[in-house]
């Protein structure tokens, strides 16, 4: 087949070589058929018709019309084939060309020069038989099964098609005088400002500078709900604005953009090749030769021990045995089945790298978990405020306005905490920033002291009680924020980096397929412990540094595990190199994804679930192929070298042969397509 393009287009119309096969389908649709009516002519039931489609007319336009579809209709199988000969690379174009040559050669020797074929040699009326027929519809059917697979390797890139579909062609640009002009997307540079009118696609990833709207991300996240974006916020090339008007700055562009990252890895997963592939390339360097001995062993032994016509028997069943064992069953068994399963891990939002990682994933028994960014989300929130010298709202009030400026993640939690809760956050002036201990400023005339118990007592305010009740919120793995106002304790805030909403159920699924989690986290133990059995995870190691992530697995892979790890930070990239298999959160670093063997684009830890589930479809549909191509030929090969034919008179035609052959090839393709509907859901 022709090789697959290293960038795929999204414009680029259909397949070529699907639209060049399919045409020449149709003229062996036109030529074959009354080939084969006229070499079937002696089964017709009318003598009349018997009398005018038999004798050397017939033989002469069943050349004149087989002609063309060995020479054109068939070229490009008889060029692989004598370009695999001349390499010894045999193949399945071997095998085809083999069969179709010989019948096509002695056919037209039998036409030409008949006399010098001995007499019997299974004609009509004296003449030597013709079997042009059989030339003919072996090459028909090839060429049906050839386009069945390109279609069907159509099938599998459409949902790279439609991604790439997403991109728009061009973008308004914001010059710095203020100007708007569209330009090419090729243009866009990392920095520039565009416009996002409503309706429009985001062109590049970036952020958000002015304006706020919703932006619809089904096609890259899975999200069905339109996700409201404002000044801050980050926007993905490919999905599509709603109402409002943006402007942002170019961050990722061309290549470098998620939309560009995810066609990249999908392309290169679906073209790598799995270890389980190494077995059936294995057996074909040897299927081959021995198909050739078999077919040459049945034309010794039908030329010395058939009966008569010897010649035409012997030619006949050794082209039978070639045609059917043609391994393209065999070939397609583990390719078809990693593209498809690719794709559809893609449709998911589950990227996979490449086939390894896809086959090694579903023999995992140890998963190794980062805790911030992927048991968590990853993003502080403010979960609780305790007052007692005030109420609840001023409490928090008055700490969002000394946090509002501040780009703190601690500070952030605080303010769309206020936002969330629609307390009105006044203005604070005088902020001052103490590093690692506090913040101090003035609200409405009163001054407002945040930050730890020890930082509150260096400003002058006793905090005992405050101490107490936030002892309790750090033993649940939170982070104390204690607010005094007016030189009084007034309360604390709570923050915590929330646990995923679907890690719980990934947490327990897995445990009950037999796989051990162990969480590995740079955290505090305390802040891990709760977090581990929130979830249920029993073994934890805390307050580990990168390299020692790495080690941990590396432990682990000595007694004798299978380790995948999931992670999304910079840290996580040794550990997820040194794992079988490493899984990366959408959400997380470019280093982390560039590491791992699969990435969850939605950052949903379901994906792993899924994944797993993917990954065991995929290797049974493999093996499933793999045993259909073998058993076929272990039956197919004796029954066309005519091992009945003693007991029951059967032979198996060529034509016959062909037909199996095909339908072999169209049953894998079938059975590998079964993956684009495979339940995975949880």
């Amino acid at each position: 087949m022709a090789l697959e393009p290293l960038v795929p287009a999204a414009y680029g119309g259909e397949d070529p070589e699907w639209l060049e096969m399919r045409r020449r389908l149709r003229w062996a649709l036109v030529l074959v058929p009354p080939v084969m009516v006229l070499g079937m002519s002696h089964a017709l039931p009318s003598a009349h018709l018997r009398h005018l489609l038999s004798g050397r007319t017939s033989i002469w336009i069943q050349w004149l019309l087989t002609t063309p579809v060995v020479a054109w209709v068939g070229l490009p199988f008889l060029r692989k084939g004598w370009a695999s000969l001349r390499s010894l690379r045999l193949n399945m174009f071997t095998l085809v060309s083999l069969g179709t040559g010989a019948a096509y050669a002695y056919s037209t020797a039998a036409a030409f020069l008949p006399r010098l074929f001995p007499p019997g040699t299974g004609g009509h009326g004296g003449a030597p038989a013709v079997y042009f027929e059989s030339a003919a519809s072996i090459i028909l059917l090839v060429l049906v099964g050839q386009v069945l697979e390109l279609k069907a390797r159509q099938k599998t890139g459409g949902a790279l098609r439609s991604l790439l579909g997403l991109v728009p062609s061009t973008a308004r640009r914001i010059s710095v005088e203020g100007h708007e002009e569209d330009v090419p997307l090729a243009e866009v540079r990392p920095g520039d400002r565009l416009r996002v009118r409503p309706g429009e696609k985001v062109p590049v990833d970036g952020v958000v500078l002015e304006g706020h709207s919703s932006l619809d991300q089904s096609m890259m996240t899975g999200e069905a709900i339109p996700v409201e974006k404002g000044p801050g916020d980050s926007v993905l090339g490919g999905t599509v604005n709603g109402t409002g008007a943006l402007v942002m700055r170019a961050e990722r562009v061309g290549d470098r953009t998620l939309l560009a990252r995810i066609v990249d890895l999908v392309g290169r997963a679906q073209r790598s090749r799995a270890p389980v592939q190494r077995l059936a390339d294995a057996l074909s360097a040897w299927f081959v030769p021995a198909v050739m001995a078999a077919a040459l062993l049945t034309f010794l032994g039908w030329m010395f021990l058939g009966p008569e016509p010897r010649l035409a028997h012997a030619l006949l069943n050794a082209v039978a045995v070639l045609i059917i064992a043609c391994p393209c069953a065999l070939g397609l068994a583990t390719p078809m089945s990693i593209t498809v399963g690719v794709g559809r891990g893609a449709r998911e939002g589950i990227l996979i790298r490449d086939a390894e990682a896809l086959e090694a994933f579903g023999q995992v028994d140890t998963l190794v978990m980062d805790k911030t960014g992927t048991l968590t989300e990853g993003r502080p929130r403010l979960t609780a405020v305790e007052a007692t010298d005030a109420s609840p709202e001023e409490v928090l009030a008055a700490a969002a306005a000394l946090e509002e400026a501040s780009e703190h993640p601690l500070a952030r939690a605080v303010a769309e905490g206020a936002r969330e809760r629609r307390v009105p956050v006044p203005r604070a002036s005088g902020v001052q920033a103490h590093a690692g201990k506090g913040i101090v400023g003035l609200v409405d005339g009163k001054s407002i002291v945040l930050g730890t118990v020890s930082f509150l007592e260096e400003q002058g305010i006793r905090a005992k009680d405050l101490s107490q009740r936030s002892e309790a919120h750090r033993l649940r793995g939170e982070t104390v924020i204690c607010v005094a106002i007016g030189g009084r304790p007034a309360g604390l805030l709570a923050v915590a980096d929330p646990v995923r909403e679907t890690a719980a159920r990934m947490a327990r699924e897995l445990r009950r397929e037999g796989i051990r989690i162990v969480m590995a986290t740079g955290d505090h133990r305390v802040t891990a412990q709760a977090t581990a059995e929130a979830l249920g995870i029993e073994e934890v190691h805390a307050g580990l540094l990168p390299d020692q992530k790495r080690d941990l697995v590396h432990r682990l892979q000595h007694e004798g595990r299978q380790v995948a790890v999931a992670g999304d930070g910079i840290n996580d990239a040794p550990a997820l190199a040194q794992a079988r298999v490493g899984i990366a959160m959408g959400t997380g670093t470019d280093v982390a994804m560039e590491t791992a063997g699969i990435t969850l684009v939605k950052g949903d830890l379901e994906g792993i679930l899924k994944a797993r589930r993917l990954s065991r479809k995929v290797m049974r549909n493999i093996r499933e192929n793999l045993f259909f191509a073998f058993v076929y030929n272990l039956i197919g090969v004796p029954l066309a070298a005519g091992v009945l034919y003693p007991f029951t008179g059967l032979l198996l035609s060529p034509v016959l042969a062909s037909a199996a052959m095909t339908l072999s090839s169209v049953c894998v393709i079938a059975n590998a397509l079964r993956l684009r509907y495979a339940a995975l859901s949880v």
